[in-house]
């Protein structure tokens, strides 16, 4: 899969994009139900998610273009 631009809806406190909590993606809202893990690298953040009918997900923000990006989706559902 490659990177497909997405809409993200987050939660921000301290700082922007503390947290994804749901994104838009082939016209449909998925809720994100939990993040199994989340790393930095330099100029992104990165969310491995779980949504609501348990599809994992990888999600970037990348801060320099202020923009996030799905790139990857598991095939698989979740157990």
């Amino acid at each position: 899969m490659g990177l497909d631009k997405i809409e993200v809806k987050c939660y921000s406190g301290h700082t922007y994009a503390q947290r994804p909590v749901s994104f838009v993606w082939q016209n449909r809202e998925h809720r994100i139900l939990r993040i199994e893990t989340e790393w930095l690298e330099p100029g992104k953040k990165f969310f491995r998610i779980i949504t609501e009918d348990e599809k994992l997900f990888e999600l970037c923000y990348n801060e320099a273009q202020d923009k996030w990006w799905l790139i990857s989706q598991e095939v698989e559902e979740v157990i």
